[in-house]
């Protein structure tokens, strides 16, 4: 059985619409609602509600708390842990950010790290966010240890991903050529 952690940051992914106020909002994780509609045999998933906040609202205090809980699941080479892979939900406008970050401060990963997000909220007709939840869920099982954005039937590593605004999704910029 593989076991997977799933980071809960909050992000377009999760925002649900508030209808008093009018607003799409990151008010609680809707991650469990989003693991029940998928299949996933052999898997076994935990949850950590990280934080649950725009990512146009991150600072490095949050990217720092991102890592360290990274770090606290993967444990080292010498004492791994039995977490095979580790999926981050993360709003898309400063995953990238996030992914860099992460790629300077966790030398040597030992599993992958993925971080998904979605151009349209979960709640709303024509979402992503279901099939790139399931699509980083697989690149934990398909990809070589290290720091990925997996999204839209692409995965690119980093250090060197970008957000492409006119395309909405993810390329990779021009430290490297490869997506996986």
């Amino acid at each position: 059985m593989r076991q997977i952690t799933l980071i809960s940051t909050g992000g377009t992914i999760e925002k649900t619409y508030d209808e008093h106020a009018g607003t799409l909002s990151n008010r609680t994780s809707i991650v469990q609602e989003m693991l029940r509609l998928l299949r996933l045999e052999d898997t076994s998933i935990n949850t950590l509600e990280l934080m649950s906040k725009d990512s146009l609202e991150f600072t490095d205090s949050d990217r720092k708390r991102i890592a360290g809980a990274v770090e606290l699941l993967t444990g080292s080479k010498e004492d791994p842990t039995e977490c095979s892979g580790i999926v981050i939900l993360h709003g898309t406008d400063t995953l990238c950010d996030t992914g860099e970050y992460l790629y300077q401060h966790l030398k040597s990963p030992t599993i992958p790290i993925i971080l998904t997000g979605a151009m349209r909220p979960f709640e709303m007709k024509r979402s992503d966010a279901l099939q790139n939840l399931n699509e980083a869920i697989f690149a934990t099982a398909a990809l070589d240890p290290g720091i990925y954005v997996v999204a839209h039937g692409n995965a690119h590593q980093f250090p060197g991903p970008i957000k492409d605004r006119e395309r909405g999704t993810f390329v990779q910029g021009k430290d490297k050529s490869s997506s996986h």
